[in-house]
C-alpha cells in the first residue's frame, strides 16, 4: 500500500484507550513512513454540561495537559506534539502516574522544553484552540463519539479501540484495514462490546 497516506490522530492525554491506539498508530507510522499530525482535544469539553461522576477529575487534569500540548505547540512548533503526548502517556499510563503537574513538568524536561510552559496547565489561554480541536474532530467523526479520532485521507472514524496496542504484523494487518474501510464512501460505524480493560 501506498505511504503517502495523510493522517492526523485527534487524543486527549488522560485517556488509556487513546493511548493505546496512539502507540498502535505511531508504530505504524515508523514502519510504513509516513507522518501523523497530532492534535490535542478535550474530554472535558468534549462533555460539559453532562454529569461524568468518578471521570469528571480525569477529564479535568486531560484539559490542563492539553493546554500544555498546545502551548508547546505554538512556541515550538507542531513537532512537538506526539513527541509530549508520548512523553505524557508512558508516565500515566503504563506508568500508572496520577501526580499530574510532576508529569507535566518531567515531560517538558525529557524532551529540553522550557519548565515554564508547565504554566499553561491553568492558563486558559489554550482553551479558544483545544476547543476549536475538539469541535473539528466532533464535526468530521461525530456525533457520540470519544477518543481516539484518526482522520486517513480525509476519512475520520472514532477508534479504533484496542488492548493491548498491536505491534509487528498485526498492527500493519490492522491498518490495512482502517485504510480499506477508509476508501469506502459510506462505510459509518463497525463495533462489538468490550469485555477487558486497558491492558499496557
Amino acid at each position: 500500500m501506498s505511504n503517502t497516506v495523510e493522517v492526523e490522530f485527534w487524543f486527549d492525554p488522560i485517556c488509556p484507550w487513546c493511548w493505546m491506539t496512539s502507540r498502535w498508530a505511531a508504530e505504524v507510522a515508523e514502519v510504513r513512513g509516513f507522518e501523523i499530525a497530532w492534535h490535542p482535544i478535550s474530554l472535558a469539553v468534549l462533555n460539559e454540561g453532562n454529569e461524568t461522576g468518578s471521570h469528571a477529575e480525569g477529564h479535568r487534569q486531560g484539559k490542563r495537559m492539553g493546554r500544555v500540548v498546545e502551548a508547546a505547540r505554538v512556541a515550538h512548533g507542531e513537532g512537538v506534539v506526539g513527541a509530549l503526548y508520548t512523553e505524557l502517556g508512558n508516565r500515566l499510563h503504563p506508568g500508572g502516574r496520577d501526580d499530574y503537574d510532576a508529569v507535566i513538568a518531567e515531560s517538558l524536561e525529557a524532551l529540553g522544553l522550557p519548565a515554564d510552559l508547565a504554566a499553561a496547565a491553568d492558563d486558559e489561554r489554550s482553551d479558544a484552540q483545544v476547543r476549536a480541536n475538539t469541535d473539528h474532530a466532533m464535526e468530521i467523526a461525530g456525533p457520540d463519539v470519544g477518543v481516539p479520532i484518526i482522520s486517513v485521507d480525509g476519512v475520520a472514524f472514532f477508534g479504533p479501540v484496542v488492548t493491548p496496542a498491536p505491534t509487528g504484523e498485526t498492527a500493519l494487518r490492522l491498518w490495512d484495514g482502517i485504510v480499506a474501510a477508509a476508501s469506502v464512501p459510506g462505510f459509518y460505524e463497525l463495533k462489538r462490546g468490550r469485555t477487558v480493560g486497558p491492558q499496557f
